[in-house]
This record gives structure tokens, sequence and C-alpha cells, in this order.
């Protein structure tokens, strides 16, 4: 971003900018258009409208440019994303394109070095601008096409040239190329989403790729089927999987570097189907792990029984709730919370999904009879302070790890169950005397994951008083709430932007540790834990509602009433 660029002086010299707002978000902008309007207040169509008064440059409106007329010879991602310039469209020896900042004379006469064709420009609104140049770029705009159009495609992203060692390659690594390219940016663009898991899917007249961001499918791309074996040939390259087996599942892990600083891994499940391999991805970002419990959603009083069962020196933290409902993030934030020099911690996982440092972590092995139970009997003789099983599954599992919350040790678990106290039911259900189930047991979170509302565009919706004393609200709530709708915008998906928890945090009372050595089902426990004023998924989603983090048609997709 070029500070100096006349665009900036202007508006600095006619006082809609100072130098104290360009030094204060300069850090915040990527582009001198976008430092102009985070400075001035001005919107990117206000902005390029001022830009036609004071330098006489054509406004043009990328909202109605089709992005497949551009001329595909002349895109080079390095060149359009370094100077933020998009070609248009080519009459003869002048080429037209679009920029957020006019005055860019240099990034111009780059342009034109590079096509060799005279350059005219016309202003566009940056928003607009960068919609498009990263729609141009994504793998998944654009890449519903036929095979010729893959190979065009892959020549396009692999313009640089090929180094000599390249040149070497066989045939068949060279028809791999579009494959590889296309694969990356697959990976690199459902990162980009914030997706959570990747599905490629096989059909008989058809291959789908869809992402799931923010708990909810969505369909990207559907490359040609004839591509279906050299994708899932590269995927299982990648996972160093075999790639000759086709008729048995697979599992394997992709690690993929971002940055010097940061890689992320993709845990890879493949599955035999009539029509092809349909393979799996799931995301797993390590940073999750370290955002701290604040961010997570709880509220406040849960937050305080979490971190209070976290400090007790025995006892057993179970966490339940369906799969993709953030079990292992809510498990994994306890750990590093008591991840210390002077605390011996060791986790038994199927799989390790998140690797934290300090943390001795197992991965389950059936094969070489390395299970759950197995695990938790060789932790017990390894002096541990904290142990955390990746679930419960059986009698044998559940038994020891009560044993070690009985002994002396912290132990931290799963299962999967509704809510809380059918959580307790369950292990009663599975042969684990109530004695044990009252005694060692200290803390249930039952949780679910929800689209929190995108704060840019979520609008108020009104309901009827009946309406919402139907879905739960108390008569006292009802003057001091503010629901909102999604809407939807370019910031977005349908109206929302990441996830919040919603949490029932319930600690095992005396009263509740009665109920449960007489025997008593799930709804006794649950009348239990609303006397002792612990918030069910249900009261816990609709304060998340009324505090305006997630709509009430969110709520009722994740919780029951």
């Amino acid at each position: 971003m070029d500070q100096n660029s006349p665009l900036l002086r202007k508006f600095m010299t006619l006082g809609r900018v100072t130098a104290e707002q360009v030094k204060s978000k300069q850090h915040d902008a990527h582009s001198v258009a976008e430092l102009i309007s985070l400075c001035s207040g001005m919107d990117g169509k206000a902005l390029a409208e001022q830009c036609l008064d004071l330098f006489r440059v054509p406004y043009f409106d990328l909202n109605d440019f089709d992005i497949e007329s551009i001329p595909k010879e002349l895109v080079k991602e390095k060149l359009i994303r370094q100077h933020h310039i998009l070609p248009l469209c080519k009459r003869g020896r002048k080429l037209y394109v679009a920029a957020s900042d006019p005055t860019d004379y240099g990034a111009l006469e780059n342009f034109e070095f590079s096509t060799g064709l005279q350059c005219e420009v016309v202003v566009v609104d940056y928003r607009q601008l960068e919609k498009k140049i990263d729609s141009l770029f994504d793998a998944t705009s654009g890449l519903n096409m036929n095979e010729d159009e893959f190979k065009e495609f892959s020549k396009l992203e692999t313009d640089d040239g090929p180094t000599s060692q390249q040149q070497q390659d066989d045939d068949k690594e060279k028809d791999d190329a579009p494959i590889i390219v296309y694969i990356n940016k697959i990976l690199m663009d459902a990162i980009k989403k914030g997706a959570s898991d990747l599905h490629f899917e096989p059909y008989e007249h058809k291959y789908r790729i869809r992402f799931r961001i923010d708990g909810i499918l969505h369909e990207m791309a559907s490359p040609p089927i004839t591509l279906s074996n050299r994708l899932s040939a590269r995927i299982k390259v990648m996972s160093r999987l075999d790639i000759a087996e086709k008729r048995k599942p697979q599992d394997g892990r992709i690690k993929l570097k971002i940055s010097d600083r940061k890689s992320i891994d993709f845990r890879v499940s493949t599955l035999p189907t009539m029509w092809g391999e349909k393979i799996v991805m799931r995301i797993l970002d390590s940073s999750s792990a370290m955002l701290g419990i604040d961010v997570l959603g709880y509220e406040p009083e849960q937050k305080q029984l979490y971190l209070d069962a976290l400090n007790q020196p025995q006892g057993m933290i179970l966490v339940t709730g369906p799969t993709g409902s953030g079990k292992t993030v809510s498990l994994y934030t306890g750990l590093n919370i008591l991840n210390k020099p002077e605390t011996n911690i060791s986790t038994a996982e199927d799989p390790v999904e998140i690797n934290l440092e300090g943390v001795n972590q197992v991965q389950i092995n059936p094969k070489a009879d390395m299970t759950f139970a197995n695990a938790l009997r060789a932790f017990l003789r390894q002096d541990p302070d904290v142990v955390m099983v990746g679930e419960i599954r059986d009698l044998e599992t559940a038994e020891i790890a009560i044993k070690a919350a009985q002994t002396g040790h912290l132990v931290l678990s799963t299962l999967h169950t509704n809510s809380a106290p059918e959580t307790l039911t369950r292990l009663l259900n599975m042969g684990v005397p109530a004695y044990n189930v009252a005694s060692s047991i200290s803390l249930i979170i039952a949780q679910r994951l929800a689209r929190r509302l995108c704060p840019k565009c979520k609008q108020p919706e009104t309901l009827p008083k009946e309406e919402l004393l139907k879905q739960g609200f108390k008569e006292s709530q009802l003057d001091k709430i503010t629901l909102y709708a999604p809407k939807g915008c370019d910031h977005c998906t349908d109206g929302y932007k990441g996830r919040v928890g919603i949490y029932e945090v319930m600690k095992i009372t005396p009263e509740i540790a009665q109920v449960i050595m007489r025997g008593g089902n799930s709804l006794e426990i649950a009348e239990m834990s609303l006397k002792a004023g612990f918030a069910n998924l249900r009261e816990s989603g609709l304060r998340k509602a009324a505090a305006g983090m997630s709509s009430l048609a969110e709520i009722n997709r994740v919780t029951s009433y």
C-alpha cells in the first residue's frame, strides 16, 4: 500500500483525512482506498464517485460485470493481487482495467509492461473489487468447468514458469499438475472461508465438493466427473494412504503449512461408494484450543463452575453433545488451563485432533490392542495428575476412569448424550454402580454450537408476545429483549458469521447425588438441576438470542422446546 499515493494526499489536502487517522488505521487497511474509507467514513461507492469528480476518471459498477468476460490470457494472480487492479476487457491494443486508486500510476505502468498493452483505467468500489478478485481466484468459483477448461485453468495458475527440475518431470506428473493446483486451492479456500469439514463426493453423473461452514453444508464446486479418480488419488498421496486400495475405508492426515509460524492439519477419511471414493477432510486448527475460555460463549456462572471443577485435585468432568458440537475445543481449553510445568497430563484420543505442547497424547490403535481402557491402565502407572479420555464408549473404560477420579486424579472425558441429566443415566445404564457415579463425577457440560449473527447486517425481528412466551421466554423478560434475524451481506454466509457455544453446566450437588443414589431417571435429575439454578440448553440458547448473538430460528434448530 503506497501511502504517498496522490489519492491519499488529495484527501489529506481537502481535510477529509488526517495524518493521525492514517497512522492509526494503516494496519487495518489492505489498500489506499480502504484506508481513506476507514478514515473518512465514506463507503466504497461514495469514494469512487469522489474520484470521478476529483480526477475525471469514469466510474464503473462491478456488480453488473460478468467475471467470465475477463481476458483469461492476461490473468496473473500475483500481478492482480499485488497491484489491486483487475483487467476487464481488451479492445485492440487497449486494455480496460478496474482500480480503486486511479492515481496509482506505478501499478498501471507495471501492468502495461507485463501485458504489452495500453491501460485505460476506470474507478470502482474497492469492496466490489476485492470481492471480484477473490471470486476470480478462489478455487470454488468458476471451476464448474469441463475438462478442457480445467486444463486451461492449470496453465494460468502455473504461468510463473517451471523450474529446470519440473521440466524433466514425466508426462504423468505434467498431467497431474492441474489436480495438484486445484486441490491446494480448495484447501486454502476452505481455510479462508472458515470451513470445518470438506466433502469430496462422486456420483454417477456428477462430482460435488461441499464445505461445512458454521455447521451447515454448502455446495462449493462441481469439477468434471472424469477427474474423480485423480482427485481422490491426489488427496490419498497427500495423506500418505494406499492409493491402490479402493475397497476399504482408510484414515490419514495432511499437514498444510500456511506460513513460517502456522500450519493446519487435516484429518482425512476415505469411504468406498458405488461411484468412487467419498473423502471427508476435517480441518484441525490447534489455535482453536488457545482461544481461551472467555470466547467460547459460557455464561459467567457457567464459566466459574467449569474453572472451579478444573481447580479440584480429583473428580471427573464430562463434556457431552452430538458430533460437531465443540466438545473437543471445550476439553482442550480446559487442558490448556491445566497445562503447567508442575502438572503431568496424559490423554488417550481417537484420533488425536489438536497437538498440545506439554501434554502426553496417545493415539488409540485397536489393532495394536491400544484401547481406551488399556491406555488408561498405563496412564495410572505413569504418575498422572490429569487424565483425558477421548470418549467413554463401554463399561470397562467407564470403570477405570471412575476409579482414577476416585483415587486422586482429575479426569476429563466425553459422552454422546443429548443433555447433562441423560449423561448420568447413560452411565447407570452401562452398568456403573449409582454410588460410583454420585461420588466420582463433579461436573457435566452439555453443549451445542449455534451460528452467530453477522454484526454488520443483522436486523431487528418483532414477534407477538404470545409467541415469545410459547418459545420459552418469561413474562418479565419481554420488555427488555430485542431479537434479531439474519439478512446476509458480503461479510457473512446467509446472515451468519462464526459460531457461539450454548451450554448446560450442571454441578453434582448433594441433592442431585441423592436422586442418582435412589435410581432416579433423567427427568428427575433435570428437575433437581433446575431447582439448583443450573440453566438447561434451551434457557442458555434463549439468553443468546436475547443478547443478539444468534437468531431465535437458529436456537430452535440446535435446541428443542
